[in-house]
């Protein structure tokens, strides 16, 4: 796999951490930033070049669903976004899936599972 850039977005900088090194194991080749909300996330969007986003859903300043709605809206139309959260609701990954998010999973997030996602978005 060629070298992927992928955005982290949660405002708990030891979730960010855990996902950093959870897909640095697996996924040498990747590339990882990191933004504490919404709005930084954002920022880094606009400024940079991403290939997939992993997006909590509650932060402050604006939210994951805020997030995905102002991307979709014209930003990264094309751009994969996987919500990572801890709500495991169904109807929360409905709501997720329908803002306009490509993958939904439940923290905690297996090794596994968030590697074979990643990869899936990747290819």
């Amino acid at each position: 796999m060629a070298q992927r850039n992928i955005l982290v977005v949660d405002d708990s900088a030891m979730m960010r951490q855990l996902l950093t090194m959870t897909m640095r194991k697996a996924l040498p080749d990747v590339l990882i930033f990191e933004a504490a909300n919404g709005r930084e996330a954002l920022e880094r969007i606009r400024t940079g070049q991403f290939d997939l986003v992993l997006t909590d859903m509650q932060m402050p300043e604006m939210n994951g669903r805020q997030l995905i709605e102002a991307v979709r809206k014209g930003l990264g139309s094309m751009l994969p976004i996987v919500v990572v959260t801890t709500q495991g609701e169904e109807q929360d990954r409905e709501s997720g899936l329908a803002s306009g998010a490509d993958g939904y999973l439940t923290k905690p997030v297996k090794p596994l599972e968030l590697r074979e996602t990643v990869s899936r978005f990747l290819r």
